[in-house]
């Protein structure tokens, strides 16, 4: 067996863990990225040599070099690599050997995976592999001497159809990513249905537009018919959302919202092909949510300061609603966004609903967008988000009372109260803990 595995673009959050579960396996890890980040600093205290920036001959003496989607095919380490004779995979492509010989529990969707796969990881013993950080277990790669893996799977680049699912859990298919697809919806969805195809047991939201089309054999959630007697409430400032699901009882989960319930009802399906039901209950009020996903960073009566990953209009309105909710039971009546959109393919192709999502908000602040390697694209935000009188400004400072940003007249602008919430998938996570 191959040994020595180089990961380029280690610092990202997918293929971090990969690293980490194959550092446990018995792999000698390496990795490099174009900078230091908390997650490049976090795996380089657990004992992987991490590079920065990329280094060509940082890849000598690998096996195998594995790189994430992000990295360009002009790479200086993927091209050494190739140079070399040495084995180049894609993070797709490698799968197979990640999670050869393990049951894997894989979680798709194109909204709410992370949080089921976090909350699965809590009702099923074994080890995960999952795109966020779990407080729970404060990483997001458990490694367990168990056949069991709960795996979080990316339907960005297709390669949810290499991981080889037991059990499949699809939260719903809503389009997204499409240009992997050469934006052909039959394309996408052919690609859903053999993820789900290809598992023993599924668990689907059948009332996701094209899920419910399916006719194979699946445990199906209708939420609007299936999950009563939602309630939400908070405890010292922590939220929660309670809900009966069909004739099982009533079940608690860290977060709020409507999704929280229907991620949390997906989740209970499935464990329950593994463990009785009282065991399930009990495990599920154990888990403490994700990062970045309605992490509440600071909170006092008068100020609360939230970071949420939502970077796609569908989640940013799920997310709000949940906002406006906790805002009414702690008492706080004005609500900031500050968004930074991530992608100019994902803001081209959805500008409408980005404008439509933030209704409701108070104040809009605006920063760049993350481009993640993406040649600009010319859009007009100021005249697109002009109903909201946004503030654009180039970056968001944290404070010791709260947040700071300047905007494009130079006025300094202090938020230290209300509740303000940051969207976003690039850097503004960063910035809000006060690490950039």
């Amino acid at each position: 067996m191959s040994k020595k595995v180089h990961f380029i673009g280690i610092g990202g959050i997918g293929i971090s863990a990969i690293a980490r579960f194959l550092k446990e396996k018995g792999y000698e890890i390496s990795g490099s990225d174009i900078a230091q980040s908390s997650t490049t600093k976090e795996l380089a205290t657990s004992g992987i040599k991490v590079i920065t920036p990329h280094d060509a001959d940082c890849v000598a003496g690998a096996d195998i070099v594995v790189y994430s989607a992000a990295i360009k095919p002009d790479n200086p380490e993927l091209v050494r690599a190739k140079e070399l004779g040495i084995a180049t995979l894609s993070r797709k492509e490698a799968l197979p050997m990640v999670l050869e010989g393990k049951r894997v529990f894989a979680v798709a969707g194109a909204h709410g995976k992370s949080t089921t796969s976090a909350m699965l990881s809590s009702l099923i013993e074994g080890s995960s592999i999952i795109g966020a950080i779990s407080k729970q277990f404060g990483s997001n790669m458990r490694y367990e001497p168990s056949p069991n893996v709960i795996f979080e799977a990316d339907e960005s680049d297709s390669s949810f159809l290499n991981s080889n699912p037991y059990l499949a859990i699809v939260t719903n298919a809503e389009p997204e990513h499409m240009e992997h697809y050469d934006y052909d919806i039959e394309r996408f969805y052919a690609a859903y249905r053999g993820f789900i195809e290809r598992a023993q047991v599924r668990v689907i939201n059948a009332e996701d537009e094209f899920l419910s089309t399916l006719k194979l054999d699946a445990i199906r959630l209708y939420p609007s018919v299936d999950i009563t007697d939602v309630a939400m409430v908070v405890r010292d400032y922590e939220p929660y959302t309670s809900f009966n699901l069909k004739g099982l009882g009533r079940f608690e989960a860290y977060g709020m919202g409507w999704h929280i319930a229907i991620d949390a009802s997906l989740a209970v399906l499935a464990a329950l092909n593994e463990k009785p039901l009282p065991a399930v209950r009990e495990a599920l009020a154990k888990y403490r949510g994700i990062k970045k996903r309605f992490d509440i960073l600071a909170a006092s009566s008068n100020f609360v300061l939230i970071d949420d990953y939502a970077h796609h209009p569908t989640e940013i309105k799920a997310t709000l609603k949940s906002v406006f909710e906790y805002a009414r039971l702690v008492g706080i009546t004005h609500v900031t966004a500050i968004f930074q959109p991530h992608r100019y393919t994902r803001l081209a192709a959805n500008i409408e609903g980005f404008v439509e999502c933030f209704n409701g908000v108070d104040s809009l602040v605006i920063l760049p967008v993350y481009a993640a390697g993406e040649t600009p694209v010319q859009i007009d935000l100021k005249d697109k988000f002009k109903e909201y009188h946004p503030i654009f400004t180039e970056r968001v400072i944290r404070s010791e009372s709260g947040v700071e940003f300047s905007d494009e007249f130079g006025v300094i602008n202090r938020l230290n109260d209300g509740i303000v919430i940051g969207f976003g998938a690039g850097d503004i996570s960063a910035m809000l803990r006060g690490d950039k």
